[in-house]
Order: C-alpha cells, then structure tokens, then sequence
C-alpha cells in the first residue's frame, strides 16, 4: 500500500523553519483520531538545526542556529534541499518506530538508486560514504511528525562548517553529484511517492 494514496499532500514552497516547527507542532496537538495524515514537501532558508539531545553550539558563518524537538544532531537544511515532513499516525496505522525510521529510509534508498544504503547505528542514506540524506523524527501519542531530507541541487559548503549529523569528517553529497538532474520539487514528488507501507 503506498501512504502517499491516502494523504494529503502539501507543497509549501520556500519557508522558514521556526515557522513550519511551529506548524508541525500545532497539527499534531491538534488532531484526533480521525484526522488524516499529511506530507509536507518545503525547501527551507538556510538554517541549521540542533536535535534533541545535541548540545548547544555555535557554527562560524551568518546562519541561523536554530533547537528542534526532532531526533538526531546537527544538520544544515538550505535552498536546493527538498525536506519531506511526514505528520503520520503511526499508531492508527500500526506501524513501530523503527520500521517507520525503515520506511523513510527505504523512499530515498529506492528513489536515488546508485548503491544508496543505510550506515548501522547512523539513521540516513548514504551514497559512496557520502550522506544524501538526513533524517530526524518525533513520535507524540503515535504521531510522528518532522521526516527526512534529501539534497537535489544545493551549496553544499555550509556543512563543512558543521559535523553533519554529528559526524566529524561526514562527507555529504546530492543527487546532481549523481547526475540526476530534477528539480527540488520533482524530487520531493518522487520521494512521496516512494513512501510505502
């Protein structure tokens, strides 16, 4: 069955992340047990952003730091990166965590082809060593929201300033390092579409 048949799809274009947190936050607060489940495709300004358990730093450029209430560490999110949010109802849809986490995984592993793969212990996809995609969620009452992100066609040198995902030395990489040359928003249609359960 693919989850993307039975929810809404939104595009949102280019936005700030403070203000899409905020959203994120107040659809899951606010739905019930017969609220449909929603993606949501955006590209953000450039920020980076500090997972849960990371701690507090500073990055030596102009862009904003920003906290997050998702998983993970450190990431860097920019224009020419698609960023897949995925405000899902685990629970109603009998789905564990960890093979939410799978799933997610397995939309860009599919999508991206060219040896894509999972790092153990290292929630992603890489290409050649290199990160492709990071990813990051929160799971409330069972609904999860935040998702994954995935870099199309972006300036990839504000993650040198940073070790990606708390990485040091974490090469990263994109899909027109791959010779695949879509938009970010066919990138983000074909990721949705990807999304199977």
């Amino acid at each position: 069955m693919t989850i993307v048949d039975e929810i809404t799809l939104r595009k949102l274009g280019l936005t700030r992340y403070g203000d899409v947190l905020q959203d994120m936050r107040a659809f899951t607060r606010g739905r019930n047990a017969d609220s449909a489940d929603e993606i949501w495709l955006t590209e953000h300004e450039p920020v980076y952003t500090l997972g849960q358990g990371a701690p507090e730093r500073t990055v030596g450029n102009s862009i904003r730091v920003m906290r997050s209430d998702r998983g993970g560490d450190i990431t860097y999110h920019g224009p020419g990166q698609v960023v897949l949010y995925a405000l899902v109802d685990l629970a109603r849809r009998g789905i564990k965590v960890k093979r939410w986490v799978w799933l997610l995984e397995q939309a860009v592993i599919d999508l991206v082809g060219h040896g894509a793969e999972r790092r153990p212990g290292a929630p992603g996809v890489y290409v050649a060593g290199a990160k492709i995609a990071a990813l990051g969620i929160r799971v409330v009452r069972g609904r999860a929201y935040h998702g994954l992100s995935l870099n199309v066609d972006m300036d990839l040198s504000p993650f040198s300033a940073i070790d990606p995902c708390g990485y040091p030395g974490l090469k990263v990489t994109q899909l027109r390092n791959l010779g695949i040359s879509w938009t970010v928003e066919q990138a983000g249609e074909r990721l949705a579409e990807h999304l199977h359960a």
